[in-house]
């Protein structure tokens, strides 16, 4: 009887040996599973930080109103952070920026503006906002002192390059075409500089003499109450032979405004900066760049800004840094997890 009793107790010891020792590895086995699983999360995690700002694809764009105008809800300053298209900016503007009472058929127009100026540049990016120094800094204070003093302004930190990889001066007539329903109440649209709009009823000027010529005449002739637009696309490849002369893109804003200004015209500006125009032609400031560093290495010496070339090097290098790092993570994990011994029996406990 005693032995039948102690063979039950061996055997009874015997299976809780094993369910321990299966309960012990699969403990292990989930631990591992777990650790390996969290270190995977962290890695992609890391690297999309890392190499997220490598991307230079959203640009930002602003609108204001120079002269009294009063705005749909009543307030002075306005910020969209929604990512949007180039289209999906010109219904915003025609909506939210009160433009669709100027350029929209059948609005009630209580406040006309003679000129709806429209410059579209390639320099500022979204990143360029919260930086204190940048390649082309006339342009950003120029920008922050008409937003902050102008009656009214909009901001849209993040246009992003449309889908069909067209011009933004496309994108935007297109959108207040089909925002307004083909009626828009433009007189005239006139485009200058490297603007590319195929079809319409549209005249291009060569110069900006010529645009003072231009604005002085439809000031006379322009019919009561209609607003003409003019684009200025500052895109394109620049001249490598000329590229000591050409005006940054604040210098060339700041003196289209003064023209317009001086024309003696009431006018609203709408900037938007093209992130197609800023991928495809690259910066005349990056040029300028890579031609200071290939005439002898003295251009990296003198240079003390970190324009979007050396932001992007410096980006995937910090990208492929964090990547090693939680590899040998990943890896002295596994190699601690692994070298844990397990007891392959545990003692019965005495007997009381």
């Amino acid at each position: 009887m005693v032995r039948h009793c102690d063979d039950r107790n061996e055997g009874t010891n015997e299976r809780t040996t094993q369910q321990m020792n299966e309960m012990s590895g699969n403990s292990i086995q989930g631990k591992m599973k777990t650790l390996v699983e969290a270190l995977l999360v962290f890695s992609l995690l890391g690297a999309q930080v890392a190499l997220g700002s490598t991307s230079l694809s959203t640009s930002p764009a602003f609108l204001w109103f120079p002269h009294h105008y009063d705005s749909y809800y009543g307030i002075k300053e306005a910020i969209n952070y929604r990512t949007i298209s180039p289209k999906d900016l010109a219904k915003s503007v025609l909506s939210d920026g009160s433009w669709s009472n100027l350029l929209c058929l059948g609005k009630n127009l209580q406040q006309p503006v003679d000129i709806a100026l429209v410059f579209i540049g390639k320099e500022l990016q979204s990143s360029d906002i919260s930086r204190n120094k940048i390649a082309d800094s006339a342009l950003l204070d120029l920008l922050k002192v008409s937003f902050t003093r102008s009656n009214f302004s909009m901001a849209f930190p993040y246009i992003v390059a449309s889908e069909e990889e067209e011009p933004m001066e496309k994108s935007l007539i297109s959108g207040f075409t089909e925002s307004c329903g083909n009626d828009l109440r433009v007189s005239d649209i006139t485009f200058l500089g490297s603007c590319s709009v195929d079809g319409g009823d549209f005249k291009k000027v060569a110069d900006l003499p010529s645009l003072n010529d231009y604005v002085a005449f439809r000031m006379k002739n322009r019919p009561e109450g209609e607003t003409d637009m003019i684009f200025f696309c500052n895109g394109g490849s620049q001249s490598l032979e000329n590229l000591d002369h050409i005006p940054s893109e604040g210098e060339i804003f700041s003196e289209l405004i003064s023209s317009v200004e001086q024309s003696g015209a009431k006018y609203t500006v709408l900037y938007a900066s093209d992130p197609y125009r800023s991928i495809r032609y690259p910066s005349y400031k990056v040029l300028e760049r890579f031609l200071a560093e290939g005439a002898g290495g003295n251009g990296s010496a003198n240079s003390t800004a970190c324009d979007g070339v050396c932001q992007t090097i410096s980006s995937l290098i910090e990208g492929v840094l964090v990547g090693i790092v939680l590899l040998i993570i990943l890896i002295s994990g596994l190699c601690c997890m692994m070298g844990i011994d397990t007891p392959t029996r545990f003692e019965a406990p005495p007997e009381s």
